[in-house]
Parts: C-alpha cells; sequence; structure tokens
C-alpha cells in the first residue's frame, strides 16, 4: 500500500486513461470513485467520450449556485428600497438561501446515490430556474423569501448530485484534473458575484441577478440532458429520520455561526443555535449507527482521508469567505471604491484561484495530496501577511490574489483526498458532506473575522482592518501544520 504523502508516486499501469489517481489509498474495504467491487483497480475502462462536456457543464451549473450568494448580497440595498424590507427581512433574505442549501445537501446527496446522480441533477437545476424566475418577479418580502428559500433547495439537490457524477465519470489522473477545474469555477464564484451585482444592480435592476439564471440554467438544462449519461442508483429507501435530524441541525448550525457574526460569539442567539445543533448532531450519530438504511455509513466518516478532506474544505472555505469579506470592506470604506469597483478588483482573485486549483489537479498525481494542500496553505498565508503589513490598495489586491491561488489548490486536495476513500455509490453523500463542510466554512469564516474586524465596520481604518487579515494568515499556518501531522499511512492509522 502506498505512503499517504505520495510524493512521488511510480505509475501502477501506463494506460493514462486507466491509470488509478496518485492519491491516498482508501482503506480496506473501499474501491476508488470509477471501480466497482467485481472490477479489479488497475482494469482499463473505457472513458467516456463526453466527459469532459460533461464537466463543464456541471461546473458552470456550480458556478451559478456559488455566484447567487454574493451576487445577492449587491443587491440587497435596492431590495430593501423597493420590497420595503426591515433589516430583518434583510438578512433572512441573504441567508435563508444558505440554511436550505446547506441544511439539504445530505438529503440531496443520498437521494443521488439512491436514485442516480444525473436525475437528482435535473430536478434540482429546474427547481433552481423556477424559482429564479420567482423571485426576480416578487413584489413583497414573503415571495421573496419563499422563493430564495427553494432556491436553496434546488441547489441542495443538484450541488452534490452534480459532483457524484463528476466522481463517478472521470477516473485516475483524468480526476485530479476535473476536480482542479470543479475547484476554480467554485472558488471563483465569490468574486464573478461581486462583479455580476454590481453591474446588473446599477444597471437594468435587482430583479436581473435572478432572471439571469433562467436563460443559463435553460442552456444548462438542455446540454445535460443531451450530455450527461445516465448513471444508475443503488435502490433502497430513504431514511426519512435520519435525513430530518441532519437537516435541522445543519440549518441551526450555520444559523448560530450567522447570528455570531450579527449578535457576538456568546449571545443568546448563536449559543442556542448551537446547543441545537449539536445535539442534533449527536442523535443524528445514534441514529446513523442503529438504522438499518442509515442516510450516512458512519465507517466513512470515521476514514481518515474523508475527514482530512471535510477538515481542509472547511479551512479553504473559511479562508476565501475571509478574502472577500475582509477585502470587499477595505477596498470600499477605506479605499472609496465602489460595487462595482469592487468587483472588477476581484476579478484577479478569481483568476488566481481558477490557476491555482487547475494547476494543483495537474501536480497532485506527481506531487501527492499532502504536498499540494501545505504548499497552498503557505501561499495562502503568505499572501494574507503581505495584505495586513503593507498599507497599499496594489499590495492588498495581489496579496489577496496570490492567496486566492492558494487557496484554490487546497480545494483540490480537499476533493482529491476524500474521493480516494469512497466506493461509486458513496459519491453522493460523499460530495454532500463535503459540501456542508463548505457551507460551514464560510458561516464562521464571515462570523469569525467580522468579531475579529468589528471597530473597522464601525470607524474604518488600516489599523482596524489588519488584525482580520493577521488571524486568517495565522489560520493558514496552523492548518498547514495540523495537517501534516496527520496520520501518512490511513490504514495504518486506523489499525493503530
Amino acid at each position: 500500500m502506498q505512503d499517504f504523502d505520495n510524493s512521488k508516486p511510480g505509475k501502477t499501469n501506463p494506460q493514462p486513461e486507466a491509470a488509478e489517481a496518485h492519491l491516498p489509498d482508501p482503506p480496506p474495504g473501499t474501491t476508488p470513485p470509477g471501480t466497482t467491487e467485481s472490477q479489479p483497480q488497475t482494469a482499463a475502462v473505457k472513458p467516456d467520450a463526453r466527459r469532459w462536456r460533461t464537466l463543464w457543464l456541471l461546473g458552470v451549473a456550480q458556478l451559478m449556485l456559488v455566484v447567487d450568494v454574493t451576487v445577492v448580497a449587491i443587491a440587497l440595498p435596492d431590495m430593501q428600497a423597493d420590497l420595503g424590507l426591515d433589516r430583518a427581512g434583510l438578512a433572512w433574505t441573504a441567508s435563508v438561501y444558505a440554511l436550505a442549501f446547506g441544511g439539504l445537501m445530505l438529503l440531496g446527496g443520498k437521494a443521488a446515490d439512491i436514485l442516480g446522480p444525473r436525475r437528482v441533477v435535473l430536478f434540482g437545476l429546474g427547481l433552481f430556474i423556477a424559482t429564479s424566475l420567482l423571485a426576480g418577479l416578487a413584489t413583497g418580502p414573503v415571495l421573496l423569501l419563499l422563493a430564495r428559500a427553494l432556491q436553496g433547495v434546488g441547489a441542495a439537490a443538484m450541488s452534490p448530485a452534480a459532483l457524484s457524477v463528476i466522481a463517478r465519470t472521470f477516473t485516475g489522473d483524468d480526476l485530479s484534473r476535473a476536480l482542479g477545474v470543479w475547484s476554480g469555477l467554485g472558488g471563483a464564484g465569490a468574486a464573478i458575484g461581486v462583479l455580476l451585482g454590481g453591474a446588473l444592480t446599477s444597471g437594468p435592476g435587482w430583479p436581473w441577478v435572478f432572471y439571469v439564471n433562467v436563460p443559463v440554467g435553460l442552456l444548462l438544462l438542455a446540454g445535460l440532458l443531451r450530455w450527461v449519461r445516465p448513471l444508475p442508483g443503488s435502490g433502497g429507501r430513504l431514511d426519512v429520520l435520519g435525513a430530518a435530524l441532519v437537516t435541522a441541525s445543519t440549518s441551526a448550525v450555520v444559523y448560530g455561526l450567522v447570528s455570531a457574526g450579527d449578535y457576538g460569539w456568546i449571545s443568546a442567539p448563536t449559543l442556542i443555535a448551537g446547543a441545537a445543533g449539536v445535539l442534533g448532531y449527536v442523535l443524528f450519530w445514534r441514529r446513523i449507527r442503529t438504522a438499518g438504511a442509515p442516510l450516512v455509513d458512519p465507517a466513512m466518516l470515521q476514514r481518515k482521508p474523508v475527514l482530512l478532506g471535510l477538515g481542509l474544505i472547511f479551512i479553504a472555505t473559511a479562508l476565501m469567505i475571509s478574502v472577500f469579506f475582509l477585502g470587499s470592506f477595505t477596498l470600499q470604506e477605506l479605499h472609496g471604491f465602489s460595487a462595482l469597483e469592487t468587483g472588477l478588483s476581484f476579478l484577479p482573485v478569481a483568476v488566481g484561484t481558477i490557476v491555482g486549483s487547475n494547476l494543483a489537479g495537474r501536480v497532485v498525481p506527481s506531487w501527492g495530496v499532502r504536498a499540494v494542500y501545505a504548499t497552498g496553505l503557505l501561499i495562502a498565508a503568505a499572501g494574507l501577511a503581505a495584505a495586513a503589513g503593507i498599507f497599499s490598495m496594489t499590495v492588498l489586491v495581489i496579496g489577496i490574489t496570490v492567496s486566492g491561488f492558494g487557496i484554490g489548490a487546497v480545494f483540490v486536495a480537499a476533493a482529491g483526498s476524500l474521493f480516494s476513500a469512497v466506493q461509486p455509490q458513496e459519491a453522493g453523500v460523499a460530495s454532500a458532506a463535503l459540501s456542508t463542510f463548505h457551507e460551514f466554512g464560510a458561516a464562521a469564516g464571515v462570523s469569525t473575522v467580522s468579531s475579529i474586524a468589528a471597530a473597522a465596520l464601525l470607524v474604518p481604518g488600516f489599523a482596524a482592518f489588519a488584525p482580520g487579515y493577521w488571524f486568517a494568515a495565522a489560520v493558514a499556518v496552523a492548518a498547514c501544520l495540523g495537517s501534516l501531522a496527520w496520520p501518512r499511512n490511513p490504514a495504518a492509522a486506523q489499525a493503530g
């Protein structure tokens, strides 16, 4: 069995399309994506000729889901004026999408495993298109909030199912490159959303931040119907109680993290929501250990590469959201940028994230996951430290672009670590777990840096913003050191 870091592994099969990904070995009893229990892992498998078209269609669909978070944030002031939203209405317009998205993803991932991911992708995308149109047509807060919640339901179905399609369509080195493309597009979504939100809000008006999803979504739907091959589901039944527990628990945790940014870490809303979430997860853990057909196999959640991947995606997303949150306020409050100018300033960050993700996808097979995530975290820390230590708008943009490059590499390493240790029939739930921790990281990142930089949000000044960047850089270094201490051989670690 190969060592966990796989720094320079040798090829086990000279055929590139059939070679295994040089990622951490799966624990006993599992097979990497693209293989089955009866199929040798090194057997030649004819690749799907449509796989790269499939990847780009699904990648753009995922980009649309991520963009919808920040594109709406830019339009909130205009929505408030037109629809009469109060402060609570504003907060819920921004957060109800994230709550539904994060809370229902494990349910969506399990549905993809049972029914087949293609069906769930098409259902989720169709629902997202219809509710985007409904949100644009909203004439009051109630209809807008309902549409945003249903958008989250569609996203929760589509996102894990789409990643499951990729994990089951690609194999070997191609899987690493595919994860690089997927991670790059997703990581760039926040920056693109800021730019698009500013352009649409200042142009045709805020309803177009929703209307734009309709033609794009319909084109994607037509392409997916044509190019994505049907993938069989495992069958079985859904654990309704387990799904209800994990949905309520995840929503409570996300709400608690959002409340921490609004009211503080020791406020009643934060503590009550957090306690409810923790209690719900304890009950969920008991449920999946006793249910005949659990929502998640508890053995999967105990695999070292899976845990490492979930931890890395949490940290990477928290760092990325911190970059956009702090950068947006620094550019607008300190340097006087408009929303559109801020969006344009984030374009280099989006490019850096895409380049970092794609490069990581190409070097993971030869470098190994460990080297990629360690290098990515250190690069991110260096960029954040430069932004914190030098009072210059130019250095700020360069620094956060460098950090985006490093964070993009960590995204790929996280997905690569997780998918090295799951079976094809687990790909939907594994994708959902990865996406759930992505949402946790986003909420935790915003609430943490907003607390640290609270003084800057009241009285903008470089000295007040700097601690937020220093904190994010320290987190990146600490995560690098902590992850390097992770057991090098997952099978040995489990046996011990």
